[in-house]
């Protein structure tokens, strides 16, 4: 099976979020998916499988689970298939039959993804103490991802967080993972923000799309902007273009591809 690895929202090397882009010629079952996840180790491995025309399947799947969206795999893939084939436009459907619109954008890739909403949530002592923060302007919830989004005054104090990951995932129950975000400092982005995870995944995903179906919306509104530009302040960092039209929003960005090969299963 054919095998990529690519990093997303980013144009350097070994910067962004990696991931794992299969291309399966058959059918493979889910704990064969998982194991494959599991070895490469990233914080998604994509699976696409081509089903007529544009449309594609695809599914993503943590070194722990399987998740219904990811927006750097989805990026990822996306990469590959518009640089192995003729397409122009790409249709996604993923394991919940959702669709995932794509197109080139010039010299980045553009995503149509679903609007989700949050809601006010209370979240305990220890887990703002394991994260390292001392106050927090808002606190929200996703039931889609399962995400907890909490907002902070600094994206100076966003940045520097050191997470203790044990006390993290002892500190709460029944989620996929805590989305901190603030606004930012300068004119060259709106808003900052990183992902801890983990229940699902990883201890920090470098880069996040799958988190603006509801985080764009929020600080749309909150800016009363559309169009905003997001920096993820992890340790590789990334960086996205997203806008917000009420019942879809889009992510654009850029990937480079860094290994192809065969994976023997």
């Amino acid at each position: 099976m054919k095998v990529y690895f690519v990093d997303s929202f980013t144009r350097e090397k070994f910067k962004g979020n990696p991931a794992a882009v299969c291309i399966a010629q058959n059918k493979l079952d889910n704990d064969t998916m998982q194991k494959i996840a599991t070895e490469i180790g990233f914080s998604e491995t994509a699976f696409v499988e081509h089903i007529a025309a544009n449309t594609y399947n695809i599914r993503f799947f943590t070194p722990k689970i399987e998740i219904p969206i990811c927006g750097h795999a989805t990026l990822a893939s996306a990469k590959i298939i518009f640089d192995t084939t003729d397409l122009k436009t790409i249709n996604f459907i993923n394991c919940n039959n959702v669709e995932f619109p794509i197109e080139k954008a010039r010299d980045k890739i553009k995503i149509q993804f679903p609007v989700y909403d949050t809601k006010e949530i209370d979240v305990p002592q220890k887990l703002l103490d394991a994260l390292g923060i001392k106050e927090i302007l808002n606190k929200r919830y996703n039931s889609e991802t399962q995400i907890i989004l909490l907002e902070i005054k600094s994206a100076g104090e966003l940045a520097t967080l050191d997470p203790d990951f044990t006390a993290l995932l002892n500190s709460y129950a029944g989620i996929h993972g805590v989305l901190v975000t603030a606004i930012s400092a300068n004119d060259e982005f709106d808003f900052h923000y990183r992902y801890f995870w983990p229940w699902a995944g990883t201890n920090e995903d470098p880069v996040t799309g799958g988190v603006q179906t509801f985080l764009t919306k929020y600080w749309a509104l909150k800016l009363n902007k559309t169009k905003l530009k997001a920096w993820q302040s992890s340790l590789r960092t990334g960086n996205m273009d997203t806008e917000f039209l009420e019942d879809r929003v889009y992510i654009m960005g850029e990937a480079v591809t860094t290994l192809e090969g065969n994976l023997v299963i």
